[in-house]
């Protein structure tokens, strides 16, 4: 991220990455880039935005004895959450329409 300098990333917090969640939320922060993660535990810890709640896939997922019998599921639930302290300390305005559609914002 420093060295490339991009605008802003999308974090996807597949396997690796949601394991390695702090770090990545760190090296954003340390490179001063906006991130916009999958979910928003990448928010609370201090993360820019974040926007799919995947708990209940999880949870539901690993009922499943072996993995020829995990059921496929949609995500339904979307949480919109914003860190606006994050967004001050990158010197971000977040517009106050956004701020309205967030389903939480963190302090």
């Amino acid at each position: 991220m420093a060295w490339q300098r991009p605008d802003g990333v999308l974090v996807t917090g597949e396997g690796d990455q949601y394991a390695h969640r702090q770090l990545i939320v760190e090296l954003a922060e340390k490179s001063r880039v906006p991130a916009l993660y999958a979910t928003g535990d990448y928010v609370e810890r201090g993360g820019l935005m974040g926007y799919v709640d995947w708990s209940m896939t999880f949870t539901r997922s690993s009922v499943a004895p072996n993995w020829g019998d995990l059921p496929i599921y949609q995500t339904i639930k979307f949480n919109f959450v914003i860190n606006s302290k994050t967004a001050k300390a990158l010197g971000l305005t977040i517009p106050p329409t956004l701020l309205a559609r967030a389903d939480e914002v963190i302090e």
